[in-house]
């Protein structure tokens, strides 16, 4: 019988070194470059990155997208996973630039109240997104649309309830999945409800933890229910279940104790880009990474400078701060998603003749 995927997890993680367990929880952004370039090699070569977000800047064409995706997958032993933000209307990374269908805003599709034509839209731009190299969307759009003011978020929701944001998101992700791509539901506790752009600033909503479970948490909730792979956290303070102003995407009361312990998810967490004035406005680059890891996520997304999350993170483990056993809680789950997915498939095959031979022997 095969070894388990949970012993080739171990086996993987055995033969890694610190250093290169925090490597595969640091996901970075290249902007403006559109080929593999001395610097890129460099920096995934130094750092081997466990994760590459694509934007516009990076793209050209069909063709140039897809060697540079290529090229980045292949310099490390643990291919990169691949990430993008593809929601669909104005979220449209990849587009007619690649030869790729324009798809309504989510709020279009949320109206028609049709989760087939939800999951049709999933699994069709979900083969797109494989078919050129990327692993993971940064989608669905788990917010509910329930302030008129809120222009960060509109039409980009499902809709302005519960049951249909529910309904459609989900149907689109798993769409997603049954083409083999990573979805990463989005803003956990929810966004929807918001007058502020975390992009600009810090976002508060003066809900407690029932009036969410009455709205924004029921897509989240149903969403751990189905196994979705990724959550994303948002940088949204909820002041009145953490009894602080800290972000919910820089807060263990919301990660660790909600997210994790209490709903009981045990998939991919993942905050908001660290770059965006939410957290740059009130902390240093140093006190993001270090809050990110010590509140429960498992990715640090677009750091602003890689070489400082990786001595911030590096640096905190080896003081006490955070715990080696932590981060390889986090790095499992990062080798398990990639395993799922079938970005692990030659080091398992490597792994199974080795087993092999040993048997054999």
């Amino acid at each position: 019988m095969d070894p388990n995927k949970q012993e080739f997890l171990n086996y993987l993680l055995n033969k890694m070194s610190l250093t290169e367990k925090i490597d595969q929880m640091i996901m970075i952004d290249y902007r403006e470059t559109k080929e593999m370039t001395i610097d890129l090699e460099k920096a995934l070569s130094i750092y081997k990155p466990g994760g590459f977000i694509l934007f516009k800047s990076n793209i050209a064409d069909y063709e140039q997208t897809h060697k540079l995706l290529t090229d980045i997958k292949s310099i490390n032993s643990i291919p990169t996973m691949i990430a993008v933000d593809q929601e669909g209307g104005r979220v449209q990374r990849l587009g007619e630039n690649v030869g790729f269908e324009a798809y309504p805003a989510m709020s279009k599709i949320g109206e028609t109240n049709n989760p087939d034509i939800a999951n049709e839209i999933g699994k069709k731009m979900g083969k797109e997104l494989h078919d050129i190299g990327v692993d993971m969307d940064m989608a669905p759009i788990l917010d509910i649309f329930s302030n008129p003011k809120n222009t960060v978020i509109g039409d980009r929701a499902f809709g302005k309830g519960s049951e249909t944001v529910t309904k459609m998101a989900l149907a689109y992700a798993k769409g997603l999945k049954e083409s083999k791509i990573i979805a990463v539901g989005k803003h956990f506790p929810g966004h929807g409800d918001t007058a502020k752009d975390s992009h600009i600033e810090l976002p508060i909503v003066e809900k407690d933890k029932e009036k969410l479970n009455q709205l924004e948490l029921i897509p989240f909730i149903e969403a751990i229910h189905q196994n979705i792979p990724g959550i994303m956290v948002g940088h949204i303070a909820v002041p009145k279940i953490t009894q602080d102003t800290f972000p919910a995407s820089l807060s263990p009361i919301m990660i660790s104790d909600l997210l994790r312990n209490k709903l009981k998810y045990d998939g991919l967490i993942i905050p908001d880009s660290l770059k965006m004035k939410a957290l740059s406005n009130y902390f240093t680059n140093e006190n993001i990474y270090l809050r990110c890891i010590q509140a429960g996520n498992d990715i640090i997304l677009m750091p602003q400078d890689i070489t400082e999350a990786f001595n911030t993170i590096n640096r905190a483990v080896n003081e006490g701060k955070i715990s080696e056993d932590r981060i390889n809680q986090s790095v499992l789950r990062i080798l398990s998603t990639k395993f799922d997915y079938g970005l692990l498939e030659k080091e398992y095959a490597n792994y199974l003749a080795t087993i092999k031979q040993h048997i054999t022997r």
